[in-house]
């Protein structure tokens, strides 16, 4: 009898780990964050990106995180948290990782690079 107990607990926690969960939901407010902080960037760190600081939203006001060192992911740009103003809203936008196409090889993902080949084509 425990047998069966422990192997139904067991598919029953098996299947709360798969079911989805919804998507965390968008973080906007009325009230813009404030400039940007001048930081010290301190020196390159082999195999590490440097993630700039942000104001981030909470308890109902903006708060400032300091910048820090986080590992590299070859083959992925990493994208800072940012605030975007759209319709007088200023809406959080999380720090994320993307798969990147880098065609001239300077670290800078096209879609950002002012010049995406640097006179190399492919």
């Amino acid at each position: 009898m425990m047998m069966k107990k422990l192997i139904a607990g067991s598919f029953i926690a098996a299947s709360l780990g798969s079911v989805a969960l919804p998507a965390a939901a968008a973080v906007y407010v009325d009230i813009a964050p404030p400039a940007p902080r001048h930081e010290f960037v301190p020196a390159p760190r082999h195999g590490f990106v440097w993630a700039p600081g942000y104001w981030e939203w909470r308890h109902h006001q903006h708060v400032w995180v300091e910048g820090h060192w986080v590992r590299e992911r070859p083959g992925y740009a990493y994208a800072p948290a940012r605030w975007v103003e759209r319709d007088g809203r200023y809406y959080y936008s999380e720090p994320a990782w993307s798969r990147h196409r880098d065609s001239d090889g300077d670290g800078v993902p096209d879609r950002y690079d002012n010049a995406p080949y640097n006179g190399r084509y492919r």
